[in-house]
């Protein structure tokens, strides 16, 4: 009799998909706010009497306020119970955003989105969490792409919704709505599994405020660079040191103590002791390359979705709405390729995505900066915009999946809480750093222009402080210095030279973010050759506090080819 043939496996019954929903409305509760301020710029603006860059500040607060505390909400929600402290976060980030929408000044609006940044720390690591523990597999690949697909689906709605809102009802409205919104996640919260706390977790609080300080002081560096100065210290500096701005004082200060916090961390691991942060999340060469990818991929991303904005409404004049469905194009495809690159795992290697994918990002922007004129509407424009978020979207997700895939399940609260921890504060330092520079090139080009016009005389130059550059509409440049000249062919250059050097100033700006995404391209040939679906097994009950393997693993468990 013939040997029968082996068992067939029996099929796998997929996941319900419930908790994805809940996952990706909170992931879109989350970050709406940011694209909503970003979109609603000019009614801010306006409403609240502040300059353009200050929003920049109020979602750098929010996001450097995520980053400063997201190791250890991934350490309170293990201790105390995932759902729970979620629960909780949610319903305070809905309060954050009802101070947002009743904001009197850029204050009250500062501290509320630094408020709500708190929360999201609780949060981020949970959504992690929730999908590591509830899908395996192909499941789990998809899950973690419709979860990072999120964040452009917020941006979408933001653009669409908040656009509209800033248009015809008013900006604050958009920011009532997150708080129906929380209302609704916190409702469904309540049908997801309880993940049993861990009440003998250990908190390692001085490692937790060590990286609290590093970020803290590398956010009010970072953020200070536009209006301190970034070298030397501008008459808006708190403080001087020898002339020097505080700006990279403070930046360097945060660096050391990030150089402390990793000490700490691996002093602590040697003595198998607690740590508010796994060490074995970044255990070889393959994942340091993957954070380093999505660093550069979030820095690159977020400084151009600030800076294109700034331009079409403070350059062009754009309205709210108008500004939503010119950029529609770019967040959109920024949600299709973070939904679908899941598809190409099998076909290619992580390290074969993230290059090109790479090259794409440096080929838009480039396409932009060389094409980008006062009409947006441009095809070869609207082109790069398609391309970058394809890009983009496309290497997000890559390598969100490459490293949660690298690590066991009782490590994925570590693993969302660096991913959320590499996304906020990449995302700010992109936004302060392109503020700071597209504002310093823009006063180049400034005095560049004034200088090469003999219309524009010196009593007038002398009269404006060009180093005070900033974004303005041509009626807010005519506003600013139309009472310092009787003039009108004066007044005219002056504006003429303004609208040039923002253009100028934009597109250098763009071409200086392209040359960085090149620079990914040496780390990402340095992530995994293969790509595997799942998580590895857990580990043993008594590996938490063990010294990891000396022999350096690849990010999939496996030899990378």
């Amino acid at each position: 009799m013939a040997n029968p043939l082996p068992d067939t496996p029996p099929a796998v019954k997929a996941a319900s998909w419930l908790p994805l929903i809940v996952v990706v409305l909170t992931q879109i509760q989350a970050s709406f706010a940011v694209n909503a301020l970003t979109v609603s710029m000019q009614g801010i603006t306006t409403d609240l009497d502040t300059p353009a860059t200050s929003v920049g500040t109020a979602i750098t607060a929010g996001t450097f306020s995520m980053a400063a505390f997201i190791l250890l909400g991934a350490k309170v929600g293990a201790r105390f119970g995932t759902r729970r402290v979620f629960q909780i976060a949610v319903a305070i980030h809905a309060a954050a955003m009802a101070c947002v929408a009743l904001s009197l000044s850029p204050a009250m609006l500062f501290i509320a989105q630094a408020s709500s940044g708190a929360v999201i720390a609780l949060i981020a690591p949970a959504l992690t969490v929730f999908i590591a523990t509830n899908y395996k597999d192909e499941q789990q690949a998809r899950a973690i792409g419709l979860l990072a697909a999120a964040i452009p689906a917020a941006g979408v709605l933001a653009l669409l919704i908040a656009g509209t809102f800033a248009t015809t009802i008013g900006w604050r409205y958009s920011f009532g709505l997150m708080v129906v919104l929380g209302v609704v996640n916190l409702a469904l919260s309540f049908r997801l599994r309880n993940i049993p706390p861990q009440p003998d977790l250990g908190i390692d609080w001085t490692g937790a405020a060590i990286a609290a300080v590093a970020i803290i002081l590398l956010s009010f560096g970072f953020s200070g660079m536009a209006t301190w100065g970034i070298w030397l210290a501008t008459d808006q500096a708190p403080f001087e040191i020898l002339g020097l701005s505080p700006a990279p004082v403070l930046i360097l200060l945060g660096l050391i103590a990030g150089q402390l916090f990793f000490s700490w961390l691996r002093k602590r691991q040697d003595a198998k002791l607690s740590r508010i942060f796994d060490l074995r999340v970044l255990a070889s060469s393959s994942e340091l390359a993957v954070t380093a990818c999505m660093g550069i991929m979030l820095f690159v991303g977020t400084a151009a979705n600030f800076l294109i904005p700034l331009y079409m409404q403070m350059v062009q004049g754009l309205s709210g709405l108008e500004t939503s469905f010119s950029i529609i194009p770019y967040t959109l495809s920024i949600f299709l390729a973070s939904t679908f690159v899941a598809f190409l795992y099998d076909k290619f290697p992580p390290r074969i995505i993230a290059r090109y994918g790479f090259i794409v990002v440096a080929a838009a922007l480039a396409l932009i900066a060389f094409t980008i004129r006062n009409d947006w509407g441009q095809l070869l424009v609207v082109l790069g915009l398609i391309l970058l978020g394809l890009g983009q979207g496309a290497i997000v997700a890559l390598v969100f999946n490459t490293l949660l895939s690298a690590v066991p399940k009782q490590l994925a609260g570590d693993v969302g809480a660096w991913r959320g921890l590499v996304h906020n504060l990449s995302g700010s330092v992109g936004i302060a750093v392109a503020s700071a520079f597209a504002v310093g090139t823009l006063t180049l080009f400034i005095a560049s222009g004034a200088a090469d016009h003999p219309e524009v005389s010196d009593e007038l130059i002398a009269t404006v402080n060009i180093n005070d550059a900033n974004f303005m509409t041509n009626e807010q440049v005519e506003a600013a210095i139309g009472d310092r000249t009787a003039d009108a062919a004066e007044l005219a250059a002056a504006v003429a030279v303004n609208a040039e050097a923002r253009l100028q100033a934009l597109q250098v700006s763009l071409l200086g973010l392209a040359g960085f995404a090149l620079l990914a391209i040496v780390p990402a040939g340095r992530m995994p050759g293969r790509m595997e679906g799942d998580l590895p097994e857990q580990l043993e009950p008594d590996e938490p506090d063990a010294e990891p393997d000396p022999a350096p693993r690849s990010t999939t468990g496996r030899n990378p080819a």
